[in-house]
């Protein structure tokens, strides 16, 4: 990356390692310095939460709004009817209106603790549906304004389609359309909100630049696009994936201190990396704490884990989990904040198994699991080694809390309720 921006946006993705691609860096950077400009990202309502694959976006939106610019959050409610086909190998099952705006209720909550909304300031965030616009569209005239705008030979050579059709798998009619609306919903956004700026992931480019490409032909104005890259960890994991399924981002399905929990795991090479791009720690103290070795870099991984749970959940919440995980793994106590299993005396009956109480914790997702986890001297009962897969749990059994433990770091408490 040779080039040397003037704006604060630009600098700052660069700086922290946002960047991947840019339509016209020289362009974008003069329109930053213009002024406040509207930028967007696009977020699809396909389950009740973003998890923490979405959050390099949301950073990235909170600092577009720190460098003085307006963030738009854009929820899919039009989009998600359609579903985006980009390098997925099936076609996403199709939600209905109620199940989409359930969903769209339950990502909003997350932006609020990122970005600002109720300021009056000139770049107060925006949130926007695009079912807005979408929704009302009358068919013929859609195609005969903007599908005329489409090249089919280029929209199949995207690599996002591309590679669908390489593998011979279908890819239907209704999927297919979704590009062309991604383009419209940032032909409108410029034309209602004067957005200059969509950002994405790498993963978007080929949607981007179409949105581009009609809002230059339609309306002859000049906007661009950002991508940041597809995130892997350094073992080459997905980001947002955890043993244990997704890393969801609202507090009912994934608790502050298994949060917490994540980032306290993060492989020691990706330390100073994720330090860059999911806190607002000055870069050189990104680097510094990065670059620890031995039992210090377990310190900058508390660090990490307290700066981003403390982003999302508040401060309170990022102490709480800290001080249960220094009682749970270094004084081998029980915490208060621990995932917690309640037991109600008519469940348990005459007993339980402690098999069944172990995929009920959510520390095995099955009876088959939870046995090869005992097996494999993988699981704990109040710290002490579990070889019994035939153990009984029953009410007196759980006259005081019990704590399961799977491997080193995963843990639940067991109560009566």
């Amino acid at each position: 990356m040779t080039y040397h921006p003037k704006s604060d946006f630009i600098a700052t993705m660069i700086e922290r390692g946002f960047l991947a691609d840019c339509t016209d860096y020289q362009g974008l950077d003069e329109a930053l310095i213009s002024g406040c400009k509207p930028a967007y990202i696009g977020f699809d309502a396909t389950a009740k939460s973003l998890h923490v694959g979405s959050l390099i976006q949301i950073m990235m939106l909170r600092w577009f709004q720190k460098t003085g610019h307006q963030p738009i959050t854009l929820m899919g409610g039009g989009t998600t009817k359609v579903g985006d086909p980009s390098f997925r190998a099936d076609e996403r099952p199709l939600l209905g209106p109620e199940q989409i705006d359930e969903n769209i209720a339950g990502i909003k909550k997350v932006f609020s603790a990122y970005i600002d909304y109720d300021s009056d300031a000139e770049n107060k965030a925006l949130m926007l549906n695009n079912a807005e616009w979408l929704d009302g569209l009358n068919y013929l005239d859609f195609l005969r304004d903007i599908g005329r705008h489409f090249s089919v030979n280029r929209m199949l050579a995207f690599e996002s389609v591309k590679s669908r059709l390489d593998r011979e798998q279908s890819l239907s009619f209704l999927e297919f359309n979704y590009m062309i609306l991604q383009a419209y919903d940032f032909l409108e956004l410029n034309r209602r909100y004067g957005c200059v700026l969509q950002l994405g992931g790498s993963d978007q480019w080929g949607n981007i630049v179409n949105g581009i490409d009609l809002t230059r032909r339609v309306l002859d104005h000049e906007i661009y696009g950002l991508t940041s890259p597809l995130l892997t960890t350094s073992d080459g994991k997905k980001m947002g994936k955890s043993q244990d399924g997704a890393v969801w981002l609202n507090a009912e399905m994934r608790s502050p201190y298994e949060f917490w929990q994540f980032w306290r795991n993060t492989t020691d090479a990706d330390v100073g990396r994720f330090l860059k791009l999911y806190t607002e720690l000055p870069v050189d103290e990104c680097d510094r704490l990065g670059a620890l070795q031995g039992s210090e870099i377990n310190e900058a991984k508390i660090g990490l884990a307290n700066e981003v749970t403390a982003l999302l959940h508040g401060t309170e919440a990022a102490v709480n989990a800290e001080a249960t995980a220094r009682e749970v793994f270094e004084k081998g106590g029980v915490g208060d904040d621990l995932p917690t299993l309640t037991l109600s005396a008519d469940e348990l009956g005459d007993g339980m198994s402690i098999v069944q109480v172990i995929v009920k914790s959510g520390l095995a997702k099955s009876g088959k699991e939870a046995k090869r986890l005992i097996a494999e001297n993988g699981a704990k009962l109040d710290d002490a080694p579990l070889t019994d897969a035939g153990l009984m749990i029953d009410a007196g059994a759980l006259s005081s809390p019990i704590k399961l433990s799977a491997g080193k770091k995963r843990h639940a408490l067991v109560q009566l309720g």
